[in-house]
């Protein structure tokens, strides 16, 4: 994750923190021992651990826009079948324990406006996303004109994180979700099915 910025430095030790310890337990000190910098150092840069996981997250939010930004297909049907997969597909360097810690610190944001606000950047980034798609597919025929697309888009944001908190919690595979998203994009969104798949 770390390209030898400072920044870039903490962010990646607080990752390796997150895996190790979980959100619950996480210390200034768990996150220095995986840094180059000391724990007096960290509390330089951030006040608190809140104020360090903050960062973290809009760090999580850049480098998932970098993710799903620009999906592949020539027309915005495929691009929104693309995003969906993308969305659904873990990120070759994402662990199960640090997704665990994510979902911890989500449940702390009914309660910590920082976190909250900063996850609502997430959903509503991917949100804004499907909806683009969405008008742009209704614009050039490919999607039913009769489709809501900022009610589909919230929609499938629900779908897509509800799937996320399945597998780390109940340890389900995303397939089913995989499954049933693509035949609802076919059957209920585009006004012709191709052969494409999810």
């Amino acid at each position: 994750m770390s390209d030898g910025d400072p920044a870039d430095d903490i962010m990646t030790a607080t990752y390796r923190a997150l895996c190790t310890h979980g959100y619950a337990d996480l210390t200034m000190q768990d996150i220095a021992d995986e840094s180059s910098k000391s724990k007096a150092a960290l509390h330089y840069h951030y006040d608190s651990k809140h104020d360090l996981l903050c960062a973290f997250l809009e760090y999580l939010y850049d480098r998932f826009v970098e993710r799903t930004s620009d999906p592949a297909g020539a027309d915005p049907a495929a691009q929104l079948r693309s995003l969906v997969q993308t969305v659904l597909d873990k990120p070759e360097d994402d662990r199960e324990a640090f997704e665990t810690a994510v979902l911890e610190i989500r449940a702390q944001a009914p309660y910590e406006p920082g976190f909250r606000e900063r996850l609502t950047r997430f959903d509503d980034y991917l949100a804004g996303e499907f909806e683009r798609l969405l008008e742009a597919g209704i614009d050039d025929g490919v999607v039913d004109p009769a489709v809501d697309p900022a009610d589909t888009a919230t929609f499938l944001v629900t779908m897509l994180t509800g799937a996320a908190t399945e597998r780390v919690t109940a340890g389900r595979s995303v397939e089913c979700t995989r499954r049933m998203l693509a035949e609802y994009v076919e059957s209920h969104l585009l006004t012709d099915a191709t052969e494409a798949q999810l």
